[in-house]
């Protein structure tokens, strides 16, 4: 079965690193479902205004391990893309401090035989556009700029909830969340949209589980911004806030 590209994602996520580990937790950050030419049929979005939540099915497209032999590689334009032969039949979630093996059908790790994610956003309104037709708005998407997406399904609450679900070693981090705070030189100088994607973006902490190290500077690309923060406990100071060259944020 070949997948076709029925849409790319455009947001502000520029880069794999400070994007949310799963769907749903940075709320506040918006994207825009742009679709392929050969998609953009009014008629195949009919009925979707009536659904406040939907499901995505896309592609890990920045995986590392997608340019080396062995690993999916997705030609560009055609949607196609072959089965990851090297693939690991265990990962090590960075949440459990990258030490521990768990099985990848166990986890939502990036690194799995097809590299496909499932993410559930919130549909916020739809655009009409002269140059992409109709565009879908969603919040809560943890896709990079330029994700593929290969199908939209809507969400039904009444069969998709289950409330005696149980999540496994992924309960102990549900609520975890840094407080945020800013130096007043780097808070002045990003407009207020960009500074409120932020404060969600890295109250759920970017940095990789066994990072524990205060005197550390990290750094952080988001909506045409380099934004460098530390974190010490379990507060998070953003530093320093400086507008990237040469970038086109969000156009896709």
């Amino acid at each position: 079965m070949t997948l076709q590209v029925i849409a790319r994602a455009a947001n502000g996520y520029t880069e794999k690193f400070g994007i949310p580990r799963q769907s749903g937790r940075a709320v506040s950050v918006v994207t825009r479902i742009v679709f392929e030419p050969a998609f953009r049929r009014p008629e195949a979005l009919r009925g979707i205004e009536g659904f406040s939540h939907l499901w995505l099915i896309w592609g890990f497209s920045a995986n590392e391990r997608s340019s080396r032999k062995g690993g999916s590689n997705e030609k560009k334009g055609s949607g196609e893309s072959t089965l990851c032969t090297g693939w690991s039949p265990t990962v090590r979630p960075p949440r459990l401090g990258g030490n521990t093996r768990l099985g990848v059908f166990a986890t939502r790790s990036p690194f799995r035989p097809n590299e496909l994610g499932l993410s559930s956003v919130r549909l916020e309104r739809m655009e009409q556009t002269a140059e992409a037709g109709t565009v879908l708005v969603v919040s809560g998407a943890d896709l990079m700029d330029g994700t593929p997406i290969y199908d939209i399904k809507p969400y039904l609450p009444y069969t998709d909830i289950h409330s005696d679900a149980t999540a496994g070693f992924a309960e102990a981090g549900s609520d975890y969340r840094l407080a945020v705070e800013w130096e007043p030189e780097a808070e002045n100088r990003l407009p207020e949209a960009v500074k409120r994607d932020l404060q969600d973006i890295l109250a759920e902490d970017p940095r990789p589980a066994y990072h524990n190290d205060p005197g550390r500077l990290y750094g952080l690309s988001y909506a045409g911004w380099n934004i460098r923060f530390r974190v010490s406990g379990n507060t998070l100071c953003v530093t320093a806030a400086d507008r990237r060259t040469n970038t086109n944020p969000g156009k896709h």
